[in-house]
């Protein structure tokens, strides 16, 4: 089974599902999925397959009132990727201070 960043990444890697995405960061509500279809050149059922992929990474929750279905983007997981990510900054911080030391040391 894959980890958490991995589908994370996985789901973030698609231009449009990162649009679908943003466009429910910025709506700041849960929109219904024929809102968000008809904001993109694609079918419907193309739509709901990349809200399945946001799902399943955990960005966006799906509840079903009614007969309508309302998605609202989870930013939380993105707080996973930036600690992943901040450990590689302060390596590569470190190393390029460590470079730096060495190149002014060795002038």
């Amino acid at each position: 089974m894959q980890d958490r960043i991995t589908k994370i990444l996985k789901a973030i890697a698609d231009p449009t599902r990162r649009e679908i995405f943003h466009a429910l960061v910025v709506a700041a509500t849960a929109l219904p999925i024929t809102q968000i279809s008809g904001q993109f050149d694609i079918s419907r059922q193309g739509v709901t397959k990349h809200l399945k992929n946001l799902e399943d990474a955990g960005l966006v929750k799906i509840n079903t009132k009614g007969r309508e279905r309302f998605c609202y983007a989870n930013t939380n997981p993105l707080k996973e990727i930036n600690q992943w990510l901040k450990f590689y900054e302060q390596f590569w911080g470190d190393t390029l201070d460590s470079l730096s030391n060495y190149l002014d040391k060795n002038k």
